[in-house]
């Protein structure tokens, strides 16, 4: 079509003289008319076009002559700088089996706006959470004594927690789809809150498991939306550093609260009055900083690129229902790399935090006043390493720093065993909580970037639960371990020496 832009303006000069010379083109100094100009038309080099039409019409260069050979694609933004080179222009059009490349705008802690007050929102409903963790260490004990139970039966606490996070991981994503970011943060504070009213009655104590179960449930949903949001943006490990970090400010102030009531004669239970306090502030807090999220030109953009990514693995696979969603989360291999991770993560976090008062008591002839405070000395040290260490881990490389810090882990572990003094187990006890600390904000940031964006909610979700499991599992496994000792061949005192609480 080109060419024939260039036709409309020669004019054919006919031979008056019948001689067999060939014609000439003169060229027609006035141009081509309007009119003329208006019947030309020109091939669509839309980018994203896909008709057949228009990769026919982009394949050769119709001439006077005929079809010639292709004008190879002009790739890249280059301004041409001749009429014969801008008329050799192509824009190349995508097919099935090309990856389409876009550019997007990354949100930050200050564009858009709100989104300070959102990572504010997340770090006041981290803050509640660690709370939520950190206080049953220092409750154990009167529990025990309230109910008349051992380790085994007050460890189900943990275990109805589980199941409500792994509940939690099949419902989130169809929660933040169907009713909005906001109001589904505000039902995990409604559920958060039954559980925490339940508790602070005191009720027979298969009531307490329920409310754990209540409260699992919405922990789980608030912490896979938060992780997804806080991981997305800019400066990410940093971010969720903050976020986590105010996770370990709730993980110190839970035990010194905790232990201040019921050393002043206050029922246990009553400590859960303050969680519903504050709960009841989140609950208002994130439905406001989020209640117009999706509906900001950043987040637009970025629902734009997650369907465009969709539509084209539904070309190749198909368009997925949430139940096929659900298997692909599960399948991936950054899901199940990352839910075992989280699971020894978690785990070893809630042994330390619930448990290992507990080992001081018994082993440590440790009083129940002052070894509460071990418990705020370890969060602590999970709270300085979030704020601080996640700017080395920014810098070194994510995965060398979690390799660093789990080294550094296990040999304060083995100190906090082997240390014959309450004294000195409490400081290798905050050490260790320095080094653990930034590794699970560097490990979410890691798995959200290797994640699709379809099933980043619910593999975070997933990887969640697994913690919660590990938090259940592994203190169980350690007081399985000693009760059947001398069947495994050992006995209580071996047990002892091992450092593991009975």
């Amino acid at each position: 079509m080109a060419s024939l832009t260039f036709a409309a303006g020669l004019q054919i000069d006919n031979d008056k003289d019948g001689l067999t010379t060939p014609k000439k083109a003169l060229t027609n100094t006035k141009g081509p008319t309007v009119a003329e100009l208006d019947e030309i038309e020109l091939p669509d080099y839309g980018y994203f076009s896909t008709s057949s039409d228009n990769r026919q019409r982009n394949s050769t260069d119709i001439s006077p002559e005929g079809p010639t050979t292709p004008t190879p694609a002009v790739t890249g933004y280059q301004t041409p700088k001749t009429p014969g080179e801008l008329e050799a222009v192509t824009l190349p059009t995508p097919r099935h089996n090309q990856h389409q490349h876009v550019a997007g705008i990354v949100p930050s802690w200050s564009y858009p706006a709100m989104n300070k007050y959102r990572v504010l929102a997340a770090c006041l409903i981290y803050l509640g959470n660690g709370m939520n963790d950190s206080a049953p260490g220092a409750l154990i004990p009167y529990m025990e004594a309230y109910y008349h139970i051992g380790y085994a039966i007050v460890s189900l606490i943990w275990v109805s927690n589980a199941v409500g996070f792994i509940l939690a991981a099949f419902c989130t994503e169809i929660l933040a789809q169907r009713i909005g970011r906001a109001r589904a943060l505000m039902t995990s504070e409604v559920v958060m809150v039954s559980g925490f009213v339940i508790t602070a009655c005191a009720p027979p104590f298969p009531g307490v498991v329920v409310a754990y179960f209540l409260v699992g449930f919405g922990y789980a949903l608030n912490l896979a939306l938060n992780n997804v949001f806080c991981a997305n943006l800019a400066n990410s490990t940093v971010i969720l550093g903050a976020a986590h970090g105010s996770y370990g400010i709730g993980g110190i102030l839970g035990p010194i609260v905790a232990t201040s009531l019921v050393s002043a004669g206050v029922l246990w239970s009553r400590f859960f009055v303050i969680m519903i306090g504050i709960r009841v502030v989140c609950f208002f807090f994130a439905g406001w900083s989020f209640w117009n999220y999706e509906k900001e030109g950043v987040s637009q953009f970025a629902n734009s690129l997650q369907q465009l990514a969709s539509r084209q693995a539904a070309s190749d696979l198909g368009d997925p229902t949430k139940l096929q969603l659900l298997r692909r989360a599960l399948k991936n291999k950054t899901t199940i790399i990352g839910a075992l991770f989280i699971f020894a993560y978690q785990g070893a976090e809630v042994s330390e935090s619930g448990w290992f008062i507990s080992y001081l008591l018994e082993y440590r002839n440790g009083s129940p006043a002052k070894v509460g405070y071990v418990t705020s000395g370890f969060w602590a040290g999970i709270t300085v390493g979030r704020f601080t260490l996640t700017h080395l881990a920014h810098r070194v490389g994510e995965k060398r720093f979690v390799y660093a810090m789990g080294a550094g882990v296990i040999l304060f572990q083995i100190l906090s065993w082997q240390i014959p003094d309450v004294i000195g187990d409490s400081v290798a006890v905050a050490i260790l909580g320095l080094l653990l600390g930034p590794v699970y904000p560097c490990a979410a940031t890691v798995f959200t970037k290797l994640l699709p964006g379809n099933l980043q909610t619910m593999a975070i979700g997933f990887i969640s639960s697994a913690g919660s499991s590990g938090g259940a599992v592994t203190p169980n496994l350690y007081w399985f371990l000693c009760h059947h000792a001398r069947k495994l061949g050992g006995s209580a005192e071996d047990c002892e020496e091992e450092g593991i609480s009975p």
